[in-house]
């Protein structure tokens, strides 16, 4: 990560991608694959025992797995000898026992799931924030008259309570869609050398399923070594969302120019400050989601270009696919999370909304600044918003049923 991507994500992002996070996954993928192993009988209980007992990141160099890793060609393959050789420490019988009939990509593929639902879950949770509050604003300001804007000119008035459920409905759809994708999306992976589970003679599918229960991730019910349409799928959904949210910070940033001055994001000192213009307010949510918008399509498209994988085990394809991933998610959430954080403070200035309408009316003809200008054209527009976000709230937040 550059210096300049730290501001564009999130802590709770990079630290969930962070060397040590994965590092750990991974030995929580190998805790578990011993751990089912025994629980049938194709590990001895004892080895078991002292694998899941050497699973503990703090017990391993991971600054050195990861220097690893680059002579490998694989970050599992400096991990497994680290393990190997914690576990001989102890109980040197069991060496044989470790990473016993998975591989490289079955460790890899987990581990990503793993840390990719931590980052899904604060994707998830800052998505409803901000639809939630956008939902407030449409109900506040259901009938507050501004104009609509077409092809960036006057157009007519609609209402910002509108406004606002138009920029809501999506993020209720996109937390939907990315909730229902990550469902088919976070399994465990466990194939094997070339996903037949050959060296566990039988039991493997058994295996995975003890697993995913351990785990809290989905049985796929087979490898998904290169079949990615599940996996690439979580990800274009997360662009998607990405867009979503660049499109409302699209609209803030025109709508909060000086000339125009219907909103502003909320101020605080050094935010957004300019180093040369002490009179600058410049709206950085926006900036950091419309910063993510130009970058996330290129890494969905990164993620697609790499599905075409060569037989059962890519070669380069799905190398690249990991490196696009974290970046990924970490643009999403720096989006989300920027603008969950600013529009609370929106700053409205309804004032200013009906300014620039009488201002578009003076210079019109009666009749077309009547027919197209009326500010009373908000009233049915914020008829339209109440109703579409009751709608939305009962879709953010569906009823509980009883069980």
């Amino acid at each position: 990560m550059s210096i300049f991507e730290g501001f564009l994500s999130t802590s709770e992002t990079l630290a969930a991608f962070s060397d040590h996070n994965f590092v750990d996954a991974m030995l929580r993928f190998e805790a578990a694959l011993a751990r089912a192993q025994a629980q049938i009988g194709l590990v001895p209980e004892s080895a078991a025992h002292s694998i899941v007992g050497s699973c503990k990141v703090e017990l391993f160099d991971v600054a050195k797995i990861v220097r690893g890793s680059g002579r490998a060609g694989s970050v599992a393959i400096p991990l497994v000898k680290s393990l190997k050789e914690a576990v001989g420490l102890f109980n040197p019988d069991a060496v044989r026992y470790v990473h016993f009939g998975s591989t490289s990509q079955d460790v890899i593929d987990t581990a990503m799931a793993l840390v990719t639902r931590e980052a899904v879950s604060l994707v998830e949770a800052d998505l409803a924030k901000a639809a939630q509050v956008l939902l407030r604003h449409a109900e506040t300001h259901a009938a507050t008259p501004i104009l609509a804007r077409t092809l960036m000119q006057p157009a007519s008035v609609t209402s910002f309570g509108l406004k606002c459920v138009g920029w809501a409905a999506p993020l209720v759809r996109s937390r939907d869609r990315i909730s229902e994708a990550a469902r088919r999306a976070l399994n465990v992976q466990l194939g094997g050398a070339v996903g037949t589970l050959a060296q566990m003679k039988g039991q493997g599918p058994q295996v995975r399923r003890l697993m995913s229960e351990a785990l809290g991730l989905g049985d796929p019910g087979a490898a998904w070594h290169t079949q990615r349409d599940e996996w690439v799928a979580l990800g274009c959904e997360l662009g998607i969302m990405v867009g979503s949210l660049g499109k409302i910070a699209k609209d803030i940033s025109l709508m909060g120019q000086y000339e125009v001055g219907e909103l502003a994001e909320p101020s605080e000192p050094g935010r957004g400050a300019s180093s040369a213009m002490p009179h600058k307010r410049n709206p950085v949510a926006s900036m950091v989601a419309l910063a993510a918008a130009e970058r996330a399509p290129q890494r969905v498209a990164a993620l697609l270009q790499a599905m075409p994988q060569e037989h059962e085990r890519a070669l380069g394809a799905w190398q690249a696919e990991l490196g696009e991933w974290p970046q990924l998610l970490m643009s999403a959430h720096g989006s989300v999370r920027a603008l969950a954080g600013a529009l609370p403070g929106l700053q409205v200035d309804a004032a200013r909304m009906r300014s620039n309408i009488d201002r578009v009316r003076a210079e019109l003809p009666r009749d077309a600044a009547d027919e197209w200008f009326d500010p009373a054209l908000a009233g049915a527009a914020g008829e339209m918003a109440l109703a579409q976000a009751l709608v939305l709230q009962a879709r953010l937040h569906p009823p509980q049923i009883a069980k």
